[in-house]
């Protein structure tokens, strides 16, 4: 088994940053998700939001892997998430309903408050494989080094999402609609577009086998709002 952990500091308060994770699909980063469904939601007793979604994913296999590995390239992910509002505490888990044998993927998200109104969010990924044929640690490897390769192009969709949001409490508009992008865009490209939306911050990283590099910091701004358009446009 393969483990991978990750923690990220956010400028944003938290109710922002937990809205954007339960609306980050779709994004023009996420082209590999298919289709996002939610099959359950209800408020528990204790007054926290459960929310059951089915994701379909697509992907590729790498060029060793034997012919007839997996029958299609499309995964079923099951995503659980449950949202306390007063104790500011999101906590999420996905993991995938088929190619199990092949490798099974268990992702753990936990977004809590933190100091100073900023939003610290963990992430711990569990690769582990029982195809055997002595293939099991290059598997669980191709997953894990996969995972951290994804997980910048991930955040940047997820960027995308924060900075609409932090737009929508800006200034009256609805989320989706074309004219409205198009006025934040010119907004984010008038004389305070040099001004970030979000300044990210990096915490310490705990990673077992191998340790990542610090995410580097991804554009924000007009640059973000641009590749939104056009992918609204092209869509």
């Amino acid at each position: 088994m393969k483990f991978y952990s990750q923690s990220f500091l956010y400028d944003d308060p938290w109710s922002i940053v937990s809205l954007a994770y339960l609306l980050r699909y779709p994004n023009p980063y996420a082209s590999h998700i298919l289709s996002c469904d939610v099959i359950s939601r209800d408020i528990t007793p204790a007054g926290t939001l459960r929310t059951t979604r089915l994701i379909l994913k697509t992907g590729s296999l790498p060029r060793w892997a034997p012919k007839g590995m997996i029958q299609r390239a499309e995964s079923w992910v099951l995503e659980e998430s449950e949202v306390d509002p007063l104790g500011k505490v999101m906590r999420c888990t996905t993991k995938n309903l088929d190619h199990v044998k092949v490798m099974r993927v268990e992702e753990h998200i936990h977004i809590r408050q933190a100091e100073d109104g900023k939003t610290l969010q963990t992430t711990e990924a569990f690769f582990t494989s029982g195809f055997g044929w002595g293939l099991t640690k290059k598997i669980e490897n191709y997953g894990l080094t996969k995972f951290k390769a994804n997980l910048q192009r991930s955040r940047e969709g997820f960027f995308i999402i924060l900075d609409l949001i932090r737009q929508s409490r800006r200034q009256p508009m609805t989320l989706g609609a074309p004219s409205h992008f198009l006025a934040s865009h010119r907004i984010l490209n008038g004389p305070d577009a040099n001004t970030p939306a979000h300044h990210e911050v990096p915490v310490a990283h705990e990673v077992r086998d191998p340790a990542p590099e610090n995410p580097p910091r991804p554009a924000v701004g007009g640059g973000a709002w641009t590749r939104l358009k056009s992918w609204l446009r092209s869509g």
